[in-house]
């Protein structure tokens, strides 16, 4: 039988891996994110600059 103590240490090291994963996982959510927006205006960027100046005219 496992002692109380020795429970609530297990239970308390699963609970911080748990805590840890998730922290990577929203980093990792968190980066990619942050990388398509900078590829998104990277491309409105270009799109902008190859634009026809006489459409731009109003």
């Amino acid at each position: 039988m496992v002692s109380g103590k020795r429970l609530a240490d297990i239970g308390y090291r699963a609970f911080s891996a748990s805590m840890m994963l998730l922290t990577l996982y929203g980093g990792y959510l968190c980066a990619v994110r942050g990388y398509r927006f900078y590829e998104k205006q990277k491309q409105l960027q270009l799109a902008a600059e190859n634009q026809d100046p006489d459409i731009m005219k109003d």
